[in-house]
């Protein structure tokens, strides 16, 4: 029996792309191609795939937001990002609304039917320096840290706020300082701690490398 996908990608080369592939490989079939994360969740719960492939970056409603609400509605679907982001806040943020892999689009193709095999067999597919990002995030540098030290009491306190999964706004009602002054600190955070994201920063504060 074919594994049954479905593809929501904004792309159209990229999404025809997908449709013959999947149309010429052993084994998989294509039951719905998707070009928003709206009409992927008006249509996927009736097509009942398998696994879905699902960008990140999409016009509306982004691709994070749809697994999260298709995982509400199937929460036996499989669901692998397939994107061309490998932001440690995209990949953290993918797997906790409920991703089961995330695989970039530069990989081989015989690469992703591997992955789409492991998938359906309990696994959860990441390309390379995907899954070395998130391996460092669970393994302690066990070194102290000298950046630490150089963030004032107030950027301390708001990276701590960030680490927590705050919102700008609401760090900024819950210090009482402005959107902009808090985009000040969060930028001499990042610069101290040479990070660039939100869960690199967060890392940092764990005592792991991102």
């Amino acid at each position: 029996m074919s594994t049954t996908i479905a593809i929501v990608e904004d792309q159209p080369e990229m999404r025809e792309s997908l449709v013959e592939w999947l149309g010429a490989a052993p084994g998989f079939r294509c039951v719905g191609a998707h070009a928003t994360g709206e009409e992927a969740l008006r249509r996927i719960p009736h097509e009942n795939p398998d696994v879905v492939l699902m960008d990140i970056h999409l016009e509306g409603m982004n691709g994070i937001q749809c697994v999260s609400q298709l995982k509400e509605r199937m929460p036996k679907i499989q669901v692998l990002m397939l994107t061309t982001y490998d932001d440690g806040d995209l990949i953290f943020d993918s797997l906790r609304a409920g991703a089961n892999g995330y695989l970039l689009k530069n990989m081989p193709w015989q690469e992703l039917v591997q992955a789409l095999q492991q998938v359906q067999a309990g696994g959860a597919p990441m390309s390379l320096s995907i899954a070395r990002k998130v391996i460092n995030y669970f393994h302690p540098s066990g070194k102290p840290s000298q950046e630490l030290r150089q963030l004032t009491g107030r950027e301390l306190e708001i990276l701590k706020l960030l680490a927590k999964g705050y919102l700008y706004k609401e760090i900024s009602d819950q210090l009482g300082i402005s959107m902009s002054t808090v985009r000040t600190h969060v930028s001499a955070v990042y610069e101290k701690l040479h990070v660039h994201s939100r869960t690199e920063a967060a890392m940092k504060l764990a005592g792991r490398n991102p």
